[in-house]
């Protein structure tokens, strides 16, 4: 199976940037859909970003012009550069890789494979 492991997160003020990493090892299908979602304690998945194997990207209106995903593939690292930062971008923010019939921001809520711990980005105003 694919392990997937966050990293990159942390405490910024208003209008900063961070990038998260995810480092992906294991078994990998090339036809993969790749993303980001985020998860607030007591709220639903939301999704923010996906990419598929052609390098297309579909982002979540709530991030569209702020955030970039992008993936090496040769090393398997998914990026979220995330930049001008609002308070409600405050979540724990995880990972994830799949097949899936449709890449899109709102479908990496579904894919199966996800990094067990996830990496926690806080923006206060």
């Amino acid at each position: 199976p694919i392990q997937l492991a966050e990293s990159g997160g942390g405490s910024v003020q208003a209008g900063g940037s961070l990038r998260l990493s995810c480092e992906a090892s294991g078994y990998i299908m090339p036809s993969y859909c790749w993303g980001w979602f985020r998860q607030v304690p007591g709220d639903e998945r939301e999704g923010v970003a996906a990419i598929d194997d052609s390098g297309r990207t579909n982002y979540a209106e709530s991030v569209k012009g702020r955030f970039i995903i992008s993936k090496n593939n040769a090393k398997n690292i998914l990026y979220l550069q995330m930049n001008s930062l609002k308070p409600e971008d405050s979540a724990m923010y995880y990972c994830a890789a799949d097949w899936s019939w449709t890449c899109d921001s709102e479908s990496v809520v579904h894919l199966t494979n996800y990094g067990a711990q996830g990496t926690q980005v806080t923006v206060s105003s």
